[in-house]
């Protein structure tokens, strides 16, 4: 494999004689087009849930707005941090466990606007899945073409799991800062590229996936040019982790455990990192007793995830892709508790889809009817499971 084409193009200004060409613009109106597609599937989305809602007696504002991690959330953003319930000496959730971003974004659209605290979840929701499609967009469009960048946008949209894209739930916003700042990666904008991850790193516990990307690849580039960088490579490598790093210290003071106190609120929660165990004996049962289908399906998604790293791997798409996907699916497979609930971490995993989305555009040109029957599958099996997961399943999202 080529080292040079791992982060194709270089993010470093090199010397003039060696300087690649000028860096081609996102043009505005595929994207538009690629926007208007997401904005569609999604709509229909929030649509089913709403029919189904409707169905059984529900309101669908409160099920997409106010469920499971968003009553948290919004809590936080009313009252500040401090909650706690005690189940067990061994199983207490605190919502010290909930990453500040999402809640302080709740409480500047409830004081400046007179949404309540669900429309507002919803609005900001909303507004970040649509940022993070443009994002995407515009890796796609920058290492292959339009159309591949519009093909990874609606694959995005349709995923299984993307209900939770119109959800009051926290992936968006961390898609948005994660796209963007690995676009900066890609276009030299070190930065950017930092102070974006900062962001990402303090709207979810995932979120660090962003640093590590950044890190991964201002390290190469030091190592590809002999350390004759520029000081924006150091700023925005020093600025990436910066985010996530402080909210757990933060955490940890807060608990008398500085670097530990985070982890044991997350240990508390049910969750830990023991790569893999407790979700290959989960498989196991599975596979040998079923359960709802709720827990297959998620089988099947970080089965289907690592198989796409690998085909990502092997189409050797840049390291910033690489690390990212890669920390993402990392710790969603390695992690124990909330088995049901790792398709949406996978959710902010986009790369993984850049296979799929190149072998839709070969399709497409070759057998547009074939294409299009496929996109219309995927978007059946999306509106319809999403509608599942809000209304009936009854589960953690």
């Amino acid at each position: 494999m080529s080292l040079v084409r791992t982060l194709a193009p270089s993010p470093v200004t090199p010397p003039a004689a060696e300087r690649p060409p000028p860096r081609r613009p996102v043009p505005a109106a595929t994207m538009g087009t690629a926007l208007a597609l997401f904005m569609a599937a999604r709509l229909l989305g929030a649509a089913a849930v709403a029919l189904a809602a409707w169905a059984v007696g529900e309101r669908p504002v409160l099920l997409l707005g106010r469920s499971w991690d968003s009553i948290w959330y919004l809590r936080i953003a009313g009252n500040g941090y401090g909650r706690s319930l005690r189940f067990h000496p061994d199983v207490v959730h605190s919502d010290l466990a909930f990453f500040p971003l999402y809640p302080g974004l709740l409480r500047s659209v409830t004081e400046l606007t007179p949404l309540s605290g669900p429309a507002a979840g919803l609005l900001v929701s909303w507004t970040a899945a649509g940022v993070a499609a443009c994002g995407i967009y515009a890796i796609g469009a920058r290492l292959h073409d339009r159309a591949v960048a519009t093909a990874l946008v609606l694959l995005w949209a349709l995923l299984p799991h993307s209900v939770v894209l119109s959800m009051a739930y926290t992936e968006p916003v961390l898609t948005a800062f994660a796209a963007w700042s690995l676009y900066a990666v890609l276009t030299g904008r070190w930065v950017w590229a930092g102070t974006l991850a900062v962001g990402a790193g303090l709207a979810r516990p995932n979120g660090f996936a962003v640093a590590a990307a950044v890190l991964a690849a201002a390290a190469y580039e030091f190592w590809r040019r002999r350390g004759k960088v520029t000081h924006r490579l150091w700023t925005g490598a020093a600025l990436a982790p910066l985010g996530w790093v402080g909210y757990v210290l933060w955490v940890g003071r807060r608990q008398g455990d500085p670097l530990g106190g985070y982890f044991e609120v997350q240990r508390l929660w049910g969750s830990r990192f023991d790569f893999g165990l407790d979700a290959l004996r989960f498989v196991r049962h599975l596979l040998l007793e079923g359960d709802l289908l709720v827990f297959p399906v998620s089988m099947v998604t970080v089965a289907a995830a690592l198989l796409l790293y690998g085909l990502l791997l092997a189409d050797r798409a840049p390291l910033p892709l690489l690390v990212y996907a890669g920390v993402l699916l990392f710790v969603a497979a390695g992690g124990a508790g909330f088995f049901e609930c790792k398709p949406r971490f996978l959710l902010p995993a986009f790369p993984l889809l850049l296979p799929l989305a190149c072998a839709l555009v070969r399709t497409a040109r070759a057998r547009p009817w074939h294409a299009t029957l496929v996109v219309g599958a995927l978007a059946g099996l999306s509106f319809t499971y999403g509608a599942y997961l809000v209304v009936l399943a009854h589960k953690p999202l």
